[in-house]
């Protein structure tokens, strides 16, 4: 699994880091999200299945390889 951070659409909201911190940060200048981890370990993917559900602005993905 592969997870994609559409940059210009993230309203800073911090749900992402709430839902998955191993996986998402926030910018500290703007709150930008910041992808940590573009390959989540299978433990993980509960959170960043939850981080895409919840995000705002839609800009989160997560691709199936």
């Amino acid at each position: 699994m592969r997870v994609e951070l559409d940059e210009p659409k993230c309203v800073a909201a911090g749900q992402c880091v709430m839902a998955s911190p191993e996986v998402f940060d926030q910018r500290d200048d703007d709150g930008v999200a910041i992808l940590l981890e573009e390959h989540p370990d299978e433990s993980l993917l509960d959170g960043v299945r939850e981080a895409v559900a919840i995000c705002p602005a839609a800009a989160l993905r997560l691709v199936e390889q």
